[in-house]
């Protein structure tokens, strides 16, 4: 019976010696072994052996890049507004020796700077300019984060801020002004376009008056010289028949009819010739009749 306990004893022991000595380290871990309290190495992925009751792993550090949420924070804006900012980091441990003996939390060390900075960064902004800066923010506060979290074996790769949430108040003055600014661009926009309707509709009068005066000038121009062609035609006909003065004035004599129908004809201009041709016309007449009354 004794020997069956003391074989068992030494069994757990041999179990126990192995389970302390081999280790596995997991892909994309690394382990702190401490000999004795102090650091010894730090342990890659995969299989290896440490010194039983006398290497001490301390922690297993995550090596991938890790996301941080934090919780909405008030800051105060440049001039004196109060604005609720959420912000999440994206970090990744490059030392795990650092961040492990470095700082005590590098989590909480990094929500705590995170918050310093951010706001001593939207303090020196303006609302209207804070929330029209995001890159702007998130590159300074990377850069400073950065540059402190360096000595913990922490890089830090992006800052991104979720939201920028002003007073309620802020946020329906804003709206207001959205709206107004809406509303000015749609009546700039429809005053813009009755006045080119406007000025559209006074270029389609203008080229329609000018082409009416064109056609009318052209229709006069095709009238006058139509009336130039017949005067010339009647001229030219009166040139080669060679009327006499009796003849003109026999043809005035029946156009006076139609020239005394006009209303407005009051005065008739009779020329010297025409009289000189009537006296002719009428001593003719008289004479014919003188002879008759001779012959009789």
């Amino acid at each position: 019976m004794y020997p069956l306990i003391v074989a068992a004893v030494v069994v757990f022991l041999v179990l126990l010696t192995l389970w302390r000595t081999v280790k596995i380290v997991p892909q994309a871990r690394a382990g702190v072994v401490e000999r004795l309290g102090r650091y010894s190495r730090t342990l890659s992925p995969g299989l290896t052996l440490v010194v039983p009751f006398v290497d001490r792993i301390r922690d297993m550090i995550d090596l991938r890049e890790q996301v941080v949420s934090f919780a909405p924070q008030p800051v105060i804006t440049e001039d004196n507004l109060v604005v609720s900012i959420d912000s999440v980091i994206y970090f990744q441990v490059t030392d795990p020796k650092s961040a492990t003996y470095e700082i005590a939390n590098y989590i909480q060390a990094i929500e705590q700077l995170t918050v310093t900075t951010l706001r001593n960064v939207i303090g020196g902004l303006a609302l209207e300019k804070t929330l029209t800066s995001r890159d702007e923010i998130n590159a300074q506060l990377r850069g400073v984060l950065d540059e402190a979290t360096g000595k913990w074996g922490i890089r830090v790769n992006r800052v991104e801020l979720k939201a920028i949430d002003p007073p309620a108040s802020i946020q329906d003055s804003m709206e207001k002004q959205m709206r107004a600014d809406r509303e000015k661009r749609a009546t700039i926009l429809q005053a813009e376009g009755e006045k080119q309707s406007a000025i559209l509709t006074a270029e389609g009068e203008k080229q329609a008056a000018i082409l009416r005066a064109q056609g009318q000038r052209e229709s006069t121009i095709l009238a006058a010289e139509g009336q130039a062609k017949a005067i010339g035609t009647v001229f030219q006909a009166i040139h080669d028949g060679k009327p006499d003065p009796q003849l003109l004035a026999y043809q005035y004599l029946q156009m006076l009819p139609q020239i005394a129908q006009g209303e407005s004809n009051k005065i008739w201009i009779v020329p010297t010739e025409f009289q000189q041709a009537l006296g002719r016309i009428g001593g003719v007449l008289g004479g014919g009749s003188d002879d008759e009354s001779k012959s009789s």
